[in-house]
């Protein structure tokens, strides 16, 4: 039973295939170990809860084609003074992190392209790489994300299910949340 009185966090996300929400069920693990509620939520159904009852909120995206889906900025937009009132964090998912030169928020490009483009600053941001699926992916979809890989140097293997994501990362960034000063 989870203490009534503990520090509440929503990691509320957005995801094309499901990996980020593994994501966030790993950090949720993590920060529950380390005495807080936890609510994991999908970032369309997140405005309907009542965003003032958490201490902290982080958001996590992944990345499809290049861009974060649009409902990560509205939602930004939508709850910045509440974003900005507490501590807050953000983090990427995508396949281009797993090149060490594009691992960091400083040096990934979707990351950066998305915190150039919103006011918000969040007091944490993570990057992580995810995973690659293509078994999953429709024929266009595999197509396109083969091309992508042979251009970057990547799996194109058409069977190939390859997950880049360091789970250390992601838990290091979950006690990091949890330690974010006001």
């Amino acid at each position: 039973m989870t203490d009534p009185t503990a520090e509440r966090i929503l990691i509320a996300y957005a995801t094309t295939d499901g990996h980020t929400k593994r994501i966030c069920d790993r950090m949720k693990q993590v920060m529950e170990g380390l005495g807080r509620q936890v609510t994991v939520a999908l970032l369309a159904e997140a405005g309907a809860l009542d965003l003032n009852s958490f201490e902290r909120i982080v958001i996590g995206a992944s990345i499809r084609y290049g861009h974060h889906q649009p409902l990560v900025t509205e939602f930004i937009g939508r709850h910045q003074a509440l974003l900005e009132s507490r501590p807050s964090a953000f983090f990427s998912v995508n396949i281009v992190a797993r090149k060490p030169d594009k691992n960091t928020p400083e040096t990934n490009p979707y990351c950066r392209k998305l915190l150039k483009s919103i006011s918000w600053k969040p007091r944490l941001t993570g990057v992580f790489a995810g995973k690659l699926d293509y078994p999953r992916y429709g024929f266009f979809d595999r197509q396109m994300i083969r091309f992508i890989m042979l251009i970057t140097k990547g799996p194109t293997d058409p069977t190939a299910v390859v997950e880049f994501t360091d789970w250390g990362q992601v838990e290091a960034f979950a006690r990091q949340v949890c330690e974010i000063t006001a």
